[in-house]
C-alpha cells in the first residue's frame, strides 16, 4: 500500500493545484498558486543561475521552470502521502503549510485576501481529499491482515475441521475483502485524478475566455502614420542563405521577461499614468491615443542578457507616439533626471530621462511590423528605446511613467545588482557559417548582423586564424538605430579553422576584445567560430 498512499498524495496535490485554477478565474491568474510561487521563484533567483538558464534555455527557460517546480511538487506530494495516516495527519500538516505559503505569497502578489483566496480554498480541497484516500487505504490495510484465530473449544465441544476453500474459509473472505478495498483505493485515487483535472482544465478554459485578449487585439484597427517609412533600400538586406533578415518577424522576436503569465490588457481597461516630479500630471487612455497622430520607425532591441554571438536581440518597424512629446506635456522638474516605467505585472525599468528626451525615436509603441503588438510583446502598449538595453527601457504592458531621481528609485534588475544605466554596447554576431559546423573547401560567404544603435556602424572586419583583420562589405545603413548586415567572401581551405569578427561605430573606436560576462551591463568580447573544413 505504500505506491498507493504516495500516489494518494500526488493526485490530492493535483487537486489542490486544479481548484486553485478555477478559483483563479475569479481572482485573477495570477493568484494561482503555481504562477504565484513561480514568480517569486524568478524574483529570487540568482544572477548567475538565471543566466545560466536563459543561454542554456533560452525563451523556453519558463517552461523548464515549471517543469522543475512540477518535478518538486509530485516529490513532495508523494512523500506527503506516504506518511499519511488517519491518525497521524503528517501529510495533511505539510499540505496546510503550503496552502499558508502560497496564500501569503498570492495576497502579496495580487493585493489582499482575493489573491489568498485560491491557495487557501485549493489546500483545503487537497487536504479533504487527501484524509479520504487515506482512510481507504487503512481500511484496506486493515482488511489484509489475518483473521483472528477462533477460541479454542472447552472440553466435551465437538469440533470441525473447516473446509479450505469453502464459501466461509477465512481465506476466501479475507482476500476477497482486500480485493475489494484495494479496488475501492484505486477508484477513488482515479476519481479524485479526474476532479483535479476537470477543474484545472475548466479554470485554464474559463480563464483563457475571461481574460484572454486575443481576439480583441484581431479586431484593433492602428491610426495611419504622419509619414510611412518608404520601402527598404535595395541593399539593406543582403539575402545571404544562412543569414537573419533585416527585419525580424514577430513570430522569430525574442521575448525575455519576468511574467510567467502574459498579462492580458484590453484597451477598455489600459491607461497610461505619467506622474511624479512633474508639474503637471497626466494620465492617458487607448482613446485618447487614437486621437493623436503616430509615428513610425524602425528600431533594433537587444536584452542585455545576450551573450556574445547570441541571438536576444531583433529589428522591427514601430508605430507609437514619441516619448519626449508625452513627458514634455507633463513639464518634469528640473532635477528630475529619471523615469521609472512600470508594467501591468508590476515590472519596472528605470531609464535615463535625458535619453528619452534628446530626440532619438524613443516611443509609446503600439504597433509591431504592421499590426497591433503581439500580446506576448506588449500588447496594447509598451516602450521602445534605441540605444538601450531592454531592462531599462524596454518596459511591456506598460501603465505608467513615474518621473523621478536616480538616487531615491531603484528599478526592478538595479535592485538585483545590476546597472542602473545600460546603454547598448557595440557588438556583432556571426550568422553563417555555424559554429563547429563542416563546410567543403573553396569560396564561402562570412556573414551577420552588426550594431551600435544610435551610434550607427561604419565598418566590419573579418579574422581568420589570427591573421590580419580584413573588413567584410556592409549592407546600406537605413538608420543608426538598425543593425546591419554585413558579408565577407573567404576562400577556405581544409583543416580546421577559427573565425572572429569586429564592429566599428562612428566614434572610431572598434568593439572590445576584452570578454565580459552579461553582468552587470552587458557582453563583451569577439564572436568566434571554430569551423571544420573538408
Amino acid at each position: 500500500m505504500a505506491f498507493l498512499r504516495a500516489i494518494a498524495g500526488i493526485v490530492a496535490a493535483a487537486l489542490v493545484l486544479g481548484v486553485a485554477e478555477l478559483v483563479a478565474v475569479f481572482t485573477g491568474s495570477g493568484s494561482a498558486p503555481a504562477y504565484a510561487l513561480g514568480a517569486t521563484v524568478v524574483d529570487h533567483t540568482p544572477d548567475g543561475v538565471r543566466e545560466w538558464a536563459i543561454s542554456t534555455f533560452g525563451t523556453s527557460d519558463k517552461a523548464v521552470l515549471f517543469v522543475c517546480m512540477g518535478i518538486v511538487a509530485v516529490v513532495v506530494a508523494g512523500i506527503a502521502g506516504y506518511f499519511e495516516r488517519a491518525a497521524r495527519p503528517i501529510g495533511s500538516v505539510l499540505f496546510a503549510i503550503f496552502g499558508v505559503v502560497a496564500a501569503v505569497v498570492g495576497a502579496g502578489r495580487v493585493g489582499g485576501f482575493a489573491g489568498a483566496l485560491p491557495a487557501l480554498i485549493g489546500t483545503a480541497a487537497g487536504i479533504l481529499a487527501l484524509r479520504g484516500l487515506t482512510r481507504r487505504i487503512d481500511d484496506a490495510s486493515d482488511s489484509r491482515r489475518p483473521a483472528t484465530e477462533p477460541a479454542a473449544p472447552q472440553l466435551g465441544e465437538a469440533t470441525a475441521a473447516p473446509e479450505v476453500g469453502g464459501e466461509d474459509s477465512p481465506v476466501r473472505t479475507g482476500a476477497s475483502i482486500a480485493g475489494a478495498g484495494r479496488r475501492r483505493v484505486l477508484g477513488s485515487i482515479a476519481a479524485t485524478g479526474v476532479l483535479a483535472l476537470g477543474a484545472g482544465l475548466a479554470g485554464r478554459l474559463l480563464g483563457g475566455a475571461r481574460h484572454d485578449v486575443t481576439a480583441e487585439r484581431e479586431t484593433v484597427e492602428l491610426p495611419r502614420a504622419t509619414a510611412p517609412l518608404p520601402d527598404l533600400p535595395p541593399d539593406a538586406d543582403l539575402r545571404v542563405p544562412g543569414l537573419t533578415s533585416y527585419i525580424t518577424p514577430n513570430s522569430d522576436f525574442y521575448r525575455i521577461d519576468t511574467a510567467l503569465i502574459v498579462p492580458q490588457v484590453s484597451t477598455d481597461s489600459w491607461s497610461l499614468r505619467i506622474h511624479g516630479m512633474v508639474d503637471q500630471e497626466i494620465t492617458l487612455t487607448w482613446d485618447d491615443l487614437l486621437r493623436r497622430t503616430p509615428v513610425e520607425r524602425l528600431v533594433t532591441l537587444a536584452c542585455v542578457s545576450n551573450p556574445i554571438n547570441g541571438d536576444l536581440i531583433g529589428n522591427a518597424r514601430w508605430l507609437g507616439y514619441r516619448l519626449d512629446e508625452l513627458l514634455a506635456e507633463a513639464r518634469p522638474h528640473p532635477d528630475a533626471d529619471m523615469v521609472l516605467s512600470h508594467s501591468e505585472d508590476g515590472w519596472t525599468a528605470g531609464s535615463p530621462l535625458s535619453v528619452l528626451t534628446d530626440g532619438r525615436d524613443a516611443l509609446l509603441a503600439i504597433g509591431m511590423n504592421g499590426e497591433p503588438l503581439p500580446v506576448r510583446h506588449g500588447y496594447p502598449a509598451r516602450l521602445v528605446v534605441p540605444g538601450l538595453y531592454g531592462y531599462v527601457s524596454a518596459t511591456k504592458w506598460v501603465t505608467e511613467l513615474e518621473v523621478t531621481r536616480f538616487d531615491r528609485a531603484t528599478a526592478y534588475w538595479t535592485r538585483r545588482g545590476w546597472s542602473a544605466q545600460g546603454p547598448i554596447k557595440t557588438g556583432t554576431r556571426i550568422d553563417t557559417p555555424r559554429g563547429r559546423g563542416r563546410i567543403p573547401q573553396g569560396r564561402t560567404v562570412i556573414a551577420g548582423v552588426a550594431w551600435a544603435q544610435h551610434r550607427g556602424v561604419t565598418g566590419v572586419e573579418v579574422q581568420v586564424d589570427n591573421g590580419d583583420w580584413r573588413p567584410a562589405r556592409l549592407s546600406t545603413e537605413v538608420t543608426v538605430d538598425t543593425w546591419r548586415q554585413w558579408t565577407y567572401d573567404w576562400e577556405a581551405t581544409p583543416g580546421q579553422h577559427t573565425l572572429r569578427a569586429r564592429t566599428t561605430d562612428t566614434t572610431g573606436q572598434p568593439q572590445t576584445a576584452v570578454e565580459q560576462d552579461v553582468v552587470p551591463d552587458g557582453a563583451t568580447g569577439y564572436p568566434t567560430l571554430t569551423i571544420q573544413v573538408n
